[in-house]
């Protein structure tokens, strides 16, 4: 995706009947999207593959120890206002983990039913595309952000696979 800064995403996630029913998010408490409820996840370290860089985030953010790690999403962020905040987030969602989830100094978790998700809580662009990924589809996105986090331009589709 491009050659901006790898970034990961992850949603804890319970289903029934194999159906998402819960989404752990989780509110951030410091650095780029304070306020804001999001899955855990953060940058790719140098040298880390992007799966392991999500399983270090969850463990460090939320304490858990991610068992499985299923890929739903590739999302490409610019910020013309600001390149350095430009990424390729690739999202995840793990329905097994140990331990249970726990605030850190960075994220405070909480379970949500998807039919009462916080999107006015969050970043302005998940109400585009985490829908589609919780009701089971792969999701590949672009979003261009204005300042005050307008989303400016936007493309979604659901893909069968990430295969290019």
């Amino acid at each position: 995706m491009e050659n901006l800064r790898r970034v990961t995403l992850v949603f804890l996630v319970q289903k029934s009947s194999g159906q998402i029913t819960d989404v752990c998010l989780a509110m951030k408490k410091r650095g780029f999207g304070k306020g804001r409820w999001n899955g855990t996840g953060g940058k790719v370290e140098a040298g880390e593959t992007v799966e392991a860089g999500a399983r270090r985030e969850a463990k460090e953010e939320l304490g858990v120890g991610l068992k499985d790690l299923n890929k739903v999403a590739e999302l490409a962020f610019h910020f013309p206002y600001n390149p350095a905040f430009d990424q390729a987030v690739t999202a995840y969602i793990s329905e097994n983990w140990d331990g249970e989830p726990d605030e850190s100094e960075e994220m405070k978790p909480d379970w949500f039913s998807v039919d009462e998700i916080p999107f006015e809580q969050m970043w302005p662009d998940d109400i585009f595309w985490l829908p589609e990924v919780l009701k089971g589809n792969l999701v590949r996105a672009s979003f261009v952000f204005g300042e005050n986090d307008v989303v400016l331009k936007k493309e979604v589709s659901v893909v069968n696979n990430f295969s290019v």
